[in-house]
């Protein structure tokens, strides 16, 4: 089995294998291609343009050349898997796979963003999740997190997300969702409610499931 990803930042990368190791799978099942260009694109454009779109649905096409499935990382770019038709294997957007999981919890979900152009998307795909399942839902935006991101200071940034999901649960949300996956790490310093929810556990889970439930062809078809 192979699992192909498309990541927007370098340290996505160990972020997935420690994610795949916490679900059991060897860290082999993995591949990684890094785009960063994709996502600053869409941060100075203000947000995904169908340019945009159109270059990461092409690079997630040529991962797919030799996986079982491909797992597209960045949220901002999410809705560039619209533009792919008829893929090979399955794509799999990870922050609609952590809206589904949120959603199913039954409670009220809290998504929190750190890159304002990430709010936007992350708000359609919960709103769908929670008007499925019947549960109230909100996105925030943590402030002044990505800048702290983007100068090297991960342990600031980790720090500012866990403070923000135990504010959340402070205001009665049942599940924290991190919608990034470079959040995932804040996960493990939340104190205030149960552990948050973060989009590589759901986003492989998906992949796996979905490979799983794939028909089996015999070879030479």
């Amino acid at each position: 089995m192979i699992i192909a990803c498309l990541h927007t930042a370098d340290s996505n990368v160990a972020v997935f294998e420690a994610a795949a190791r916490e679900l059991g799978l060897a860290t082999e099942v993995l591949r990684h291609a890094v785009r960063s260009d994709l996502l600053e694109a869409a941060e100075r454009a203000g947000g995904l343009t169908d340019d945009i779109a159109r270059e990461t649905a092409a690079a997630l096409m040529k991962l797919a050349t030799g996986a079982d499935a491909v797992i597209l990382t960045c949220s901002t770019l999410g809705c560039s898997i619209a533009m792919i038709h008829e893929a090979p294997v399955p794509v799999v957007r990870i922050d609609a796979a952590l809206a589904g999981k949120a959603a199913a919890s039954g409670g009220k979900v809290v998504a929190l963003c750190a890159v304002e152009t990430t709010v936007a998307p992350t708000t359609a795909l919960f709103d769908e999740a929670a008007k499925r399942k019947g549960v109230a839902f909100e996105v925030r935006l943590v402030a002044g997190a990505w800048g702290l991101f983007k100068a090297g200071d991960r342990d600031g940034y980790l720090a500012a997300i866990a403070d923000a999901a135990d504010a959340a649960y402070d205001d009665g949300a049942a599940i924290v969702a991190l919608a990034q996956a470079s959040m995932a790490g804040a996960a493990d310093l939340v104190r205030r409610g149960p552990r948050p929810l973060t989009s590589p556990m759901a986003g492989l889970s998906a992949a796996v499931e979905r490979i799983a439930q794939r028909p089996f062809r015999p070879c030479g078809e």
